[in-house]
């Protein structure tokens, strides 16, 4: 049981640094507060919150994952290397589908309650 609390504390851990150092995730974050204050008044269904909160997460764990793979490479390769450098490109461009996916459900979800 303790190495089960120990593995939750460090997945913890490893979002915090990642709101702690990453901007963009911050911003994720206060897209994700405008978006459930907005859903509150606007008294999204519960299958409307299930896509939000898909959406959401799946930003959220881009980013996350984004994060972890730029902290690999930097250490697997320290120097500039071309490779690695579209290595990382190719995460920041994962976040971006996501972002773009989650801009359309909300898209979806949230145009026809304010028209």
């Amino acid at each position: 049981m303790r190495r089960l609390i120990k593995s939750f504390g460090y997945a913890l851990s490893g979002i915090a640094y990642t709101v702690k150092t990453q901007m963009n995730f911050k911003i994720h974050l206060v897209a994700t507060v405008l978006v459930g204050i907005a859903g509150w008044y606007l008294q999204l269904s519960g299958n409307e919150w299930l896509w939000i909160v898909l959406a959401i997460g799946l930003v959220l764990v881009a980013e996350l994952l984004n994060t972890a793979i730029e902290l690999l490479v930097d250490l697997v390769s320290p120097d500039f290397n071309v490779q690695a450098g579209r290595v990382k490109d190719i995460a920041a461009g994962a976040v971006i589908v996501a972002a773009f996916i989650s801009v359309i459900i909300a898209a979806i979800i949230f145009i026809p309650k304010l028209t």
